[in-house]
């Protein structure tokens, strides 16, 4: 596999790079071992001055960072910024509250199970690798290797081989804010090289966000070495607009909901469920402001809509489109490969579907927005729950006995009442059916790679 970063702009070979060989994977996870006896024996206090110190290099970094990913993956400028702003602060987040999330938990009355104490701890797992993909270069990453290295665990990353020089900026980031060198390190590695890593006895567990073949194969081999797994696999979220809901704010929500990132995120908003009373005015609005968006070079601070990452991405978005289009599905905004260079396709709104097309049941990455006319809730929890997916879900309404109504019947990892879904540090993140198991962030996310312990003293 080519490890390069390609400029999606234009499709032109920025940079490429040498996959690492046997040797210096050994290497390398030889270091986050060592880094590892090191992390588990130094004061919490310590790690957290060690994030903290990280946090502001990243910041001190930011204007380049944020560069490097409009470069490398095509995000909107003031996109990339605000991801490089939110790593710093998730960093600092854990450095604050290590200490009450991993803190001992005291059985209040031991003498309940014959003890005159009785307690859990949390201790790190060990070498952790996290396996990533190119849409948050940075948060991604951040979002494990946080709370990992708080916790004391050692972390190797495998990224996309499309974001090569985000991934070599990581490797190096936790090392200058004064953790011990090998704690966080990347391997410039293929997928076909996952496995033997995986399988090192070394490594502890694994963490991957990615597609859904690709989270089988992991979890598959991580199971087979009876090893931790954490697995985000995507998503089709759902975002219902009922009668009652507050209808500007949820038609400028849902763009900013699909096509934040050039519509390439797991956890944006990407089939639009409206009920038939408000199902006419929801869509000319949102189709105005579809085609109202600013689609181009994403280094320019005017543009709203950059190229998507990867030829193959914005070929197989199309083919969704297109397949929809050959079974009946309406075009109100875009549609169609533009005739010009780089990977770019245009902010797109499809309603008319039906269950024989593509775009129904598979994830669209990209900026497509399929919409629904429902006649009731029910119908809508029918749409909404029909894909094998459960990340995350988004409900408008003003209504008390509909948000109860949703909240206990939508099959996912987090439902969202009048706003669009974001991922919070503050907040357990992961979803449910094929979009996978597991947490990060948060407490739980945290804690996914300890080894939670039992202690019991007669």
């Amino acid at each position: 596999m080519t490890i390069a970063t390609i400029d999606p702009r234009t499709g032109e070979l920025v940079a490429e790079f040498a996959p690492h060989d046997a040797s210096e994977v050994e290497r390398r996870i030889a270091a986050a071992q060592s880094a590892f006896e090191t992390l588990r024996e130094t004061a919490l206090d310590q790690r957290a001055q060690w994030m903290r110190h990280s946090a502001d290099l990243l910041e001190a970094d930011a204007d380049a960072v944020a560069g490097l990913l409009t470069l490398e993956m095509g995000k909107p400028i003031s996109q990339a910024r605000a991801e490089v702003a939110k790593c710093a602060k998730a960093m600092r987040f854990y450095a604050e509250r290590a200490e009450g999330f991993l803190a001992d938990e005291p059985l209040a009355d031991p003498s309940v199970v014959g003890a005159r104490m009785a307690t859990v701890v949390y201790e790190p797992l060990g070498v952790v690798l996290a396996v990533m993909p190119w849409n948050y270069p940075l948060w991604q990453v951040v979002r494990f290797a946080a709370p990992a290295l708080m916790a004391g665990n050692a972390g190797l990353l495998k990224h996309a081989s499309n974001v090569p020089q985000a991934a070599l900026y990581l490797d190096t980031l936790f090392h200058r804010g004064g953790f011990p060198e090998g704690a966080f390190g990347a391997l410039l590695i293929g997928s076909g090289a996952v496995e033997a890593v995986i399988r090192d006895p070394r490594v502890r567990a694994v963490t991957i966000t990615g597609s859904e073949p690709a989270g089988r194969s992991v979890a598959a081999t991580a199971g087979s070495e009876i090893k931790k797994s954490v697995t985000e696999l995507g998503g089709s979220d759902p975002f219902i607009v009922m009668p009652s809901a507050d209808l500007e704010t949820a038609v400028a929500t849902a763009v900013t909901a699909r096509f934040t990132n050039n519509g390439q995120s797991c956890v944006c908003a990407k089939r639009f469920i409206v009920h038939a009373d408000v199902f006419d005015e929801f869509v000319r609005r949102f189709s105005e402001r579809v085609a109202a968006l600013t689609m181009g070079d994403p280094a320019d601070e005017s543009v709203d809509v950059g190229p998507l990452a990867t030829r193959a991405g914005r070929d197989e978005l199309a083919e969704l489109v297109d397949d929809a289009i050959a079974k009946g599905a309406r075009v109100l905004v875009g549609g169609g490969v533009p005739d010009e260079r780089g990977w770019f396709y245009p902010p797109t709104v499809l309603t008319d579907l039906s269950g024989d097309m593509r775009l129904v049941l598979e994830e669209a990455f990209g900026p497509v927005a399929s919409v629904y006319r429902v006649a009731d809730r029910d119908e809508a929890i029918r749409i909404a729950n029909q894909t094998p997916f459960g990340l995350s879900s988004s409900v408008w309404t003003r209504d008390a006995d509909e948000e109860d109504f949703f909240v206990l019947r939508l099959d996912a990892g987090a439902v969202f009442v009048n706003g669009m879904t974001v991922s919070f540090p503050e907040l357990p993140f992961g979803g449910s059916k094929n979009s996978g198991y597991g947490r990060e962030l948060a407490a739980q996310g945290m804690r996914e790679f300890t080894n939670v312990k039992t202690v019991w003293k007669a």
